[in-house]
């Protein structure tokens, strides 16, 4: 259970730091994710210590030879990982909105970057990230019914097999690939800039050579054509 805490945790940070550029480094932007992001990943992480605490200790008293009945255990149990799922799902379901909320609110700044289509597809794998996550944990919801609990059918065991594979997609397919877009969208950036910084340097030279033409403008008209075409 750490474990998956653990990677969990890790491709949140890669979540912010994907919004963060979405967003063109904004310190107040980066203050909200990290504020949401610590509001909902200590209370996850006490959670998971709390329930790993409590197998340790059931398994415990089993090898002791002292068991009890733990039924209202295992309803905390159950409890307190459902939490873990919601604080989890609202984390995802508000990085998905502020992802969409940058595409539409700005699509001509976009254009005028040319950093439209990385953008979207930023945004496209956020989504693609999200329904992944939500259909996981949707799946993990039905999981703790008492008539899958109790079940011993073939349809059951098919049921917890894709939960399984819904999980191992999101952690190890769909979480490097957010890292993935990232490093696109910023090489597409940076490549982006230095086109910008060319032009204004190919606009700069352009005016100098005309500064230049008014400077020599004074003397005779066959002076004025020699020096350009020096300069050519």
């Amino acid at each position: 259970m750490w474990l998956s805490f653990i990677i969990n945790t890790i491709l949140d940070v890669i979540i912010i730091a994907r919004l963060h550029a979405m967003y063109q480094q904004s310190r107040k932007m980066l203050v909200f994710l990290t504020a949401t992001f610590l509001a909902v990943t200590i209370p996850c992480g006490v959670i998971t210590g709390m329930i790993q605490r409590y197998h340790s200790s059931y398994e415990e008293s089993i090898l002791s030879g002292t068991y009890q009945c733990v039924n209202d255990s295992i309803g905390d149990d159950l409890l307190l990982t459902a939490t873990t799922w919601i604080l989890g799902f609202a984390w995802e379901l508000l990085a998905l909105f502020l992802a969409i909320w940058i595409t539409v609110k700005r699509p001509g700044e976009l254009r005028r970057w040319k950093i439209e289509d990385r953008f979207l597809a930023l945004m496209k794998t956020q989504v693609l990230y999200f329904a992944v996550f939500a259909a996981y944990t949707c799946l993990n919801f039905g999981s703790v019914s008492p008539k899958i609990l109790t079940s011993d059918s073939v349809g059951v065991e098919v049921y917890f097999g894709t939960v399984v594979i819904l999980q191992f997609i999101q952690m190890f397919m769909l979480g490097p690939r957010l890292i993935l877009s990232v490093r696109e969208y910023n090489a597409n950036l940076v490549a982006n800039s230095d086109t910008d910084i060319g032009l204004q340097s190919l606009f700069r030279s352009t005016c100098t050579t005309s500064q230049v033409a008014v400077v020599y403008g004074s003397g005779s008209n066959q002076r004025v054509l020699t020096t350009l075409q020096g300069r050519s």
